[in-house]
Order: C-alpha cells, then sequence, then structure tokens
C-alpha cells in the first residue's frame, strides 16, 4: 500500500482536544498521543501513515504529522513545515543530512545512519553495513513510504543492497505487519564482517536479531577493550561477541561470552576466528542467571564481567519487576569478580532511567558484599543521537563499577 503526495491545501487536519498543553510540540516533542487529539469519525477513518496539519484547539497550524489511529502515538511530527511535501526529494534531504555527520564520525560505512526521531524521521531505524542497508520502519507513515524511503537511501549512499526488517515489538503496537522483504539488490548469502574497535563482528542482517548488530555499545565497548589487557573477561548475554571480542582485540587473556541464542554465538565465534583471536574465545549457551549461578557454584572468577541484557522494562508495567532483575544481576554478577576487577551493568530499558538503574545495580553488589566506585557512565554513541525533548531517545546505559 502506498499514499501519493497530497497537495498541502487538500491535506486532513487533525485537532489536539481544548485546554491541552501545546507547549511540548510547540517546543519540539515530537508526538500527540490518542487522549490529546480530537478523534470524530473523520480522524478515525483516516488511513494509517496519512499525513495531516496538526492544529491546536483555536485551529492554529502547530505541524504537519503522520497520522494512525489505530496507535496510542496517534500523530507524529514529520516537518514544521505544514507545506512541505513529504516525497522522494524530502526525504533525500533528511538522509544526506543524517549521512554528513557519519561520515563526519567514522571512517568505515558500518554506523547507524537513522536514529529515528533524533534525524528527522519518527520511528524509522536504519543500520549500514558497507554496500547493505537494513530498515526497520516501525511506523505507519514510513511502513507505507517504505519504496520511496528505499530508493531515496539508495540514491544518497550509493548502496547495493537495501533490506527491509519488520521484526520487532513496536511495529506490532502500530497494527504493522512482520513481513521482511528485500527492497533493492540481492540479500546478502553470508553473515557480514563488520570492523568495530579493533574487533571482527559478523551482522546476520536477514535472519539475526533486531538489524543483525548493535551499533549502540561502541563506545562502551571502547571503554571494556581498554581496560581488558591481560584480563579474564565474561561477557553475559553477549549476542555476536559485543564486549567479549572487543576485550580480545583489546589484548585480554581470555573471554567466555555467553547467550541464550546458539546462531548468535556461532556469529560470534566466527568474529573471534576472523580476529585470530579462537584460542582465546570460549562461548557458552544458556540463561544468563542459570549461567551465572553455576558459575558462581563453580568457584569461577573473573577480572571484567559485563551484563549486556535485552530490555527488562521495555515499558512502565514491567519498571518494578525490571528493576529487581537488575539488582539480582548486578548481585549474581557481582560475586564473580575478583578484588579490584571491573564489573559493567548495561540497560536498554527507558522505562528505567538513569537513576532508578543504578541504584538497582548498587543495591544488588552491596547484597553480594562488594564495595562499588563509579568509575564510568556511558550511553549510545554519537550515531544514535538524543533528542532533548524526547526521554526516551536516551534508553541505553553503561555503568562501570571498579570493585
Amino acid at each position: 500500500m502506498t499514499i501519493a503526495p497530497l497537495p498541502s491545501s487538500d491535506r486532513p487536519v487533525i485537532r489536539m482536544r481544548p485546554k491541552m498543553d501545546t507547549r511540548r510540540i510547540r517546543h519540539g516533542f515530537p508526538w500527540a498521543y490518542a487522549n490529546e487529539v480530537v478523534t470524530d469519525r473523520r480522524t478515525k477513518a483516516l488511513a494509517p501513515g496519512t499525513i495531516a496539519v496538526l492544529e491546536d484547539e483555536h485551529r492554529n497550524q502547530m505541524a504537519l504529522v503522520a497520522v494512525n489511529p489505530g496507535s496510542k502515538i496517534i500523530a507524529r511530527v514529520v516537518d514544521a513545515d505544514v507545506s512541505a511535501e513529504i516525497d522522494t526529494d524530502w526525504f533525500v534531504a533528511r538522509l544526506t543530512r543524517a549521512l554528513a555527520l557519519r561520515t563526519r564520525l567514522f571512517d568505515a560505512p558500518f554506523y547507524r545512519l537513522i536514529h529515528a526521531e533524533a534525524d528527522g524521521l519518527p520511528g524509522v531505524v536504519i543500520d549500514r553495513f558497507g554496500d547493505v542497508l537494513v530498515i526497520q520502519p516501525n511506523a505507519a507513515w514510513a511502513d507505507v513510504r517504505i519504496d520511496m524511503l528505499a530508493a531515496a537511501a539508495v540514491a544518497v549512499t550509493g548502496v547495493t543492497t537495501v533490506i527491509k526488517n519488520a521484526g520487532g515489538r513496536v511495529r506490532s503496537l502500530e497494527g504493522l505487519d512482520d513481513v521482511s522483504a528485500v527492497l533493492h539488490g540481492t540479500a546478502p548469502d553470508a553473515a557480514i564482517p563488520v570492523p568495530m574497535n579493533g574487533a571482527t563482528y559478523m551482522a546476520d542482517v536477514m535472519g539475526g536479531q533486531k538489524t543483525g548488530l548493535f551499533y549502540d555499545q561502541r563506545p562502551n565497548h571502547a571503554f571494556a577493550a581498554n581496560l581488558a589487557r591481560d584480563a579474564r573477561v565474561l561477557d553475559m548475554f553477549s549476542h555476536v561477541g559485543g564486549f567479549g571480542l572487543a576485550a580480545l582485540a583489546g589484548g585480554a587473556a581470555s573471554a567466555l561470552c555467553v547467550d541464550g541464542s546458539a546462531p548468535a554465538l556461532e556469529l560470534a565465534t566466527q568474529g573471534a576466528a576472523a580476529m585470530g583471536a579462537s584460542d582465546r574465545f570460549e562461548a557458552r549457551q544458556g540463561d544468563a542467571f542459570d549461567v551465572l549461578t553455576s558459575l558462581g557454584e563453580e568457584g569461577k572468577q573473573f577480572d571484567m564481567v559485563i551484563c549486556d541484557p535485552p530490555s527488562f522494562a521495555p515499558a512502565k508495567p514491567a519498571l518494578d519487576a525490571g528493576l529487581r532483575a537488575y539488582e539480582r544481576l548486578a548481585r549474581l554478577s557481582a560475586d564473580l569478580v575478583v578484588p579490584g576487577g571491573i564489573l559493567a551493568l548495561c540497560s536498554c530499558s527507558h522505562a528505567a532511567d538513569l537513576e532508578k538503574f543504578r541504584t538497582a545495580c548498587v543495591r544488588g553488589i552491596g547484597r553480594a558484599g562488594r564495595t562499588p566506585a563509579l568509575i564510568r557512565t556511558g550511553y549510545a554513541g554519537p550515531d544514535h543521537p538524543l533528542m532533548p525533548q524526547l526521554a526516551e531517545s536516551g534508553y541505553l546505559k553503561a555503568l562501570f563499577f571498579h570493585l
């Protein structure tokens, strides 16, 4: 399904409810929620992804928005100019601006090219793997314009392959399907080697988690690598070897990578081999909490332990349970760190802000009988820019403790 651009004068209008505080949107907040907008019959009849003009209760124009009547986020701001045409040229301009930043930041074409609202494309994620782009159109407006977006991406970057990744929880919240596809070129027939922080990661862009690799931890991987010389390293929730391979690149004596996914660990094993580090690498499949418990019972000790779990608190209703899980993780992992060693604990739960996450970690470390000193608070890399008005874009936290 595609939606042809309408002349600005013919665009539908949606309106904020009376007495709603519109200052947030005027000051850059990019969303309007369903309970803030007048949802009359005409608004409910709009096709998901329709471009409309958002007005306040006094009919003053506020922004150009993408509408999805079936979503809790009923309107996403796409442009402050209500006369803008959301066409190929518009996409080219946004992508060109994003590419200019990434080429200043990185000397190789391996990065997040588009980080949703912070790069002016609400709900859209694009990761680059050399000549391959993986697009996650996680909002209806981008999904119905995916061909236009893909064509613009090819024009701007010159890549040979564009893949649509339709996995993930967010698309279901938008009422979108889970059908992935190759939009341009030919699908890779093997994992793509990705150089980062001196390590080599193998990205499965067709069958891996999310887009195939997590670029957001790049600066935190680098910090861990700088502390890893001659260290025995335990990398929990390692995915394709995130912190473990970075530590090996930094001169670690050994790295044990633990994950629940056998395919992810196979990619980590391939990465270690590509680096010539197979003799210092070990993989172990299993539930993280079970493995941590077993390692403790085995009397194992490590100079550095890193835990980078999936989100334990993806939304506010899961916050309390998520914080308890972070506390338990901190307790179990602290038991395995030698005196004077390093414990790194990470969270990608935007519902758990930094203070709550740090408190849970410190409580867990204390329950293990250890005394922590916080030596670094890390965040996502600069190819994951934070939109100051949108707290959710600052989701990643990485705490490094000296125990």
